[in-house]
């Protein structure tokens, strides 16, 4: 046995004749890992190879000093190609083990793998070569520059062909699966792969540097250059736009190959081309050398054999497209942005952010100038979005009036987005300038299914929506959790609702000049098993928001106008019941004449029924509301306006509502001792005088209030200084100790 301080003296001491020569065009590199615990080795190896050249590559060498380091190695290099490996390291097996890991728990089968040892008695089994796949064993004794050249040698023209056999099935795999799969939404991109990694494996090239190139995404004829398929550092910019691609000579030698419809050679590249006048490919690969005779030969009777499969999958792809294409802006739909989403969660995440878009009022533009110009306008916000961002991030439709973005935080902020909606659209003959809400979602902070994503980021959108004085909001688990609660809410609503659970309280309206009760507000209460109730300032905007207060309302005036009618029974025949009516009552069609018939239903006075509305009711939709009223006020039903003055009432609309009273909001009442809430509120008892209609204050607790209040001159009142709301039954016993009876009021 030979020790390692004696070794290193015979290790290249005979020098054979010179091995291959590093003539030729240089085709990339071979990554060479060296593992032995003795340094001097390194520097030897190194130094005997230093000028090797091997099939026009010249060799990397890397450097490991034990057999962890070469597994942590490895496992970050699957692309080295052979590795020199020392048996007996900081163990007599420590080379063996690394064999073992190499093989089985990295499962990298192409690298080769050369053993070398200055200690004979631990060579390895003949099993364990054949089992690991081993190609060389050498002691340092008898390994001479020559035999370590040449071992070398046969090692990397072994790993070559094992690679281009690899490279070639994989190839064909894509191609396979692609023409088996053509229904499914991604087989031209996998088609375009494969096609482009077999070509590589043919003229033996990594598939590296590479790309494919179609004339239309969907295989109609376009201007537009789109990359399908691509292996390697090109692979991120498959099913974008050529010209995003930052090398102008791969553009360009695209571009002349789809014009010239010829396939191009030169020194630095090939271009081949693809298909036929209808459906037109080019395929780029960077060979950095001319492509010999036989491999042309070889590629074009590969081309003329995949042609057919390619027009194949381009028709099939035409079919697709509707599925998952907006045939309006031609941007991706919503199943596509979806896919868009789960891709860019899985690979870039992170710092990278999904946002939707929603046009504020846009069918405003549609009633008002027609679905053409709807159209156009969407087509400008397309191309004004795609100029602020198609460089660096992916846009879709989402909606009628809704567009998706996903691409980096930093350029993907509220204030660009805002920036795009800062000059106005030009569509058609229009001038528009429209206002958009935003809602964004950090793609690290929500799941991998594009789909959740998606909710994640309406989840903000909605929440962007009701947030007055800012119109974009960032997505935020609490969110989710806020909207579960509001659903569950509304269920249990829904639910309560059905089985009778809700309950219509009264409170009186007193007049300041007889003390007498004149009238009431129904208000709706909702229990709970408990004895407690939900306060109507969260269920309320709930059944508006889900249209259950179409059926609420509905029901509240049928409870409004039996009441009146079980009060003329008791002997109570002149007093009125004030109903809140909401937007989305206005909004259905069969409103106004449900009002009617319920009067009419309970044969009650139309005068005794009294409608309140909010002036943001009267602001949302002026149109339909002002219409409604006046339908209802000529059948006598009698209107007023709740929360005057909160709204900032326009006094254009005051005019042409058919109002009957005005109630002065209770938090000018609360301020009425300061000289703030003093004058407005004289001002609205003195603007309701002036209209000739009567003005009733309510939230009234104190005396001091109603002294005030009766000395502006205002007609009646409502609070708790006078009764709190009531159940029906507390109700008529307040009335009977009132003595309250018909004509008193």
């Amino acid at each position: 046995m030979v020790s390692k301080e004696t070794d290193e003296d015979f290790l290249f001491l005979a020098e054979d004749e010179p091995a291959e020569s590093g003539e030729g065009h240089k085709l990339g590199e071979w990554h060479l890992l060296i593992v032995d615990d003795d340094e001097e080795i390194h520097t030897v190896t190194k130094l005997a190879l230093s000028d090797l050249t091997v099939l026009g590559k010249q060799l990397v060498f890397h450097h490991a000093y034990s057999g962890a380091e070469a597994i942590a190695f490895l496992s970050q290099h699957p692309n080295t190609a052979l590795v020199l490996l020392d048996v007996v390291m900081e163990s007599d097996d420590a080379g063996l083990l690394v064999v073992q890991q190499i093989r089985d728990q990295l499962q990298m089968d192409e690298v080769r793998i050369v053993l070398r040892t200055g200690q004979p008695g631990y060579a390895p089994e003949e099993s364990v070569i054949k089992e690991y796949d081993i190609n060389d064993y050498k002691t340092k004794t008898e390994l001479t520059r020559s035999k370590l050249v040449t071992s070398i040698i046969a090692s990397l023209r072994s790993y070559q062909q094992i690679r281009t056999i690899n490279q070639s099935r994989r190839g064909l795999q894509k191609i396979i699966n692609a023409g088996a799969n053509l229904l499914e939404q991604h087989s031209l991109h996998e088609f375009s792969e494969g096609v482009v990694t077999q070509i590589s494996s043919l003229i033996g090239l990594h598939a590296e540097g590479v790309l494919c190139a179609q004339i239309e995404d969907d295989g109609s004829t376009s201007d537009n250059i789109y990359v399908l398929g691509a292996a390697g550092h090109y692979a991120p910019y498959i099913k974008c736009q050529l010209d995003r691609l930052d090398n102008q000579r791969i553009v360009s030698q695209i571009t002349k190959c789809l014009h010239s419809r010829q396939h191009l050679f030169t020194d630095q590249d090939t271009v081949l081309y693809l298909g036929n006048d209808k459906h037109c490919a080019a395929v780029y690969i960077e060979t950095n050398r001319p492509i010999e005779d036989l491999d042309r030969q070889l590629i074009e009777v590969f081309l003329s054999n995949i042609s057919i499969g390619y027009e194949n999958v381009t028709l099939f792809q035409q079919l697709k497209h509707a599925a998952y294409i907006d045939p309006l802006t031609k941007t991706p739909n919503r199943n596509e942005f979806i896919q868009i989403l789960q891709d860019t969660r899985r690979y870039e995440a992170l710092h990278s952010v999904a946002v939707l878009i929603d046009i504020d009022h846009f069918s405003d533009v549609n009633d008002g100038l027609g679905q053409d110009v709807g159209n156009e306008l969407l087509i400008a916000v397309t191309y004004r979005l795609i100029e602020q961002f198609g460089a660096c991030a992916q846009l879709g439709r989402i909606g009628a009036d809704v567009f998706g973005l996903v691409g980096p935080e930093h350029e993907l902020t509220p204030e660009r987005l805002q920036d795009v909606f800062a000059e106005p659209f030009q569509a058609s003959e229009h001038a528009l300038q429209v206002n958009a809400t935003f809602g964004l979602c950090r793609l690290t902070d929500t799941a991998e299914q594009g789909l959740t994503i998606l909710k994640h980021v309406y989840i903000a959108l909605n929440k962007a929506k009701k947030h007055y004085g800012q119109n974009y909001q960032y997505y935020q688990a609490d969110m989710e959790d806020e909207m579960a609660e509001r659903l569950a809410m509304l269920r249990m609503l829904r639910q309560d609702f059905a089985q009778g659970q809700l309950q219509l309280w009264y409170q009186p309206q007193i007049s300041l000049q007889t003390k007498q009760v004149v009238g009431m507000e129904a208000l709706l209460r909702w229990p709970q098993g408990d004895g407690q109730y939900v306060s109507p300032a969260i269920f309320i905007p709930l059944a508006e928001y889900s249209g259950l207060i179409v059926e609420i309302g509905s029901w509240v005036l049928e409870q409004a106008c039996l009441q009146i009618k079980q009060l003329e029974k008791q002997g109570f025949s002149g007093l009125r019941i004030a109903v809140n009516v909401s937007m989305p009552q206005f909004r259905n069609q069969g409103f106004v004449q449900s009002v009617i018939d319920c009067v009419g239903r309970y044969q009650i006075k139309p005068e005794l029924l009294e409608l309140e509305i909010t002036e943001s009711v009267v602001m949302d939709e002026p149109k339909i509301v002002i219409e409604a009223l006046q339908k209802l006020k000529s059948f006598g039903i009698k209107v007023a306006i709740d929360d005057f003055g909160i709204g900032f009432s326009s006094l254009s609309y005051l005019q042409q509502l058919p109002l009957d009273r005005i109630k002065v909001d209770r938090a000018f009442i609360r301020d009425i001792d300061q000289a703030a809430g003093e004058v407005i509120a004289e001002t609205i008892i003195s603007l309701g005088k002036r209209l000739n209609l009567s003005t009733i204050a309510e939230g009234v607790e104190t005396a001091a209030q109603e002294k005030a209040i009766l000395a502006m001159g205002c007609d009646e009142v409502q609070g708790f200084m006078y009764a709190k709301p009531m159940p029906p039954a507390d109700l008529l016993q307040y009335l009977q100790q009132s003595a309250a009876k018909p004509g008193q009021g």
